[in-house]
């Protein structure tokens, strides 16, 4: 990769390729910042991670040989569930390692993002976000709409099972907690917190993050 096409790819989409390092790894960085941007486009003032730039990036990474494992960089207040969803199926589903860092948000969405890594890290400042499924826009007063809301947060429910060491009892209390969240229903957890309750692997920052996935790539 020139340095220019490293630079553009940085500028434009906040990804790179680590290369520069004593091990010898090709690490592709992607960053999760911002509010996940789905099929509606944000307003041009907000910050957004767009999963039309991350899906290819992700696949890119996943058939190119030269790249040894993927770090995955989470400062998000959640978005689109289905964006979300999606790129976290995306990173479960790369058989490269991969290693998550929540460096200050994963709210929401945001949680099954970090949980869709290998191994995931976040600094003790950190917080993760559960709660209920929202939806934005005009809803529709009807049983068949509760049903959707279900199916979406048994959709959220199931994966974040499936990737932490969380029980789906766990998650639907921690959604459904009163009195934490002003106004709102859900838990809120700060940086040990979320080890303690086996959503997130460790505390630490980049320098455990990296070292821990070079690690991961020299057991390959």
């Amino acid at each position: 990769m020139s340095d220019n096409n490293s630079n553009d790819s940085l500028k434009d989409y906040g990804q790179m390729v680590l290369e520069n390092n004593k091990e010898n790894c090709r690490i592709k960085l992607v960053s999760i910042i911002g509010e996940i941007e789905g099929h509606d486009n944000m307003q041009a003032s907000a910050k957004t991670t767009k999963y039309e730039h991350i899906l290819p990036q992700l696949v890119s990474a996943a058939d190119d040989k030269d790249i040894d494992g993927i770090l995955m960089i989470i400062n998000t207040v959640g978005g689109d569930v289905s964006a979300g969803l999606a790129i976290a199926e995306m990173v479960a589903g790369i058989k490269k390692p991969t290693v998550a860092l929540v460096i200050g948000d994963s709210h929401s969405i945001g949680v099954p993002l970090a949980a869709s890594a290998d191994y995931s890290f976040i600094v003790p400042s950190g917080t993760m976000i559960i709660h209920p499924v929202r939806l934005s826009g005009t809803v529709i007063g009807a049983p068949q709409t509760y049903d959707y809301f279900k199916l979406i947060e048994e959709r959220i429910v199931g994966f974040i099972a499936a990737h932490t060491r969380t029980s789906r009892e766990s998650i639907i209390a921690m959604m459904l907690q009163k009195g934490i969240l002003t106004k709102d229903l859900g838990t809120i957890l700060v940086g040990k917190q979320a080890v303690d309750r086996g959503l997130i692997d460790e505390v630490g920052s980049i320098d455990r993050a990296l070292s821990h996935l070079k690690k991961m790539i020299c057991k390959k």
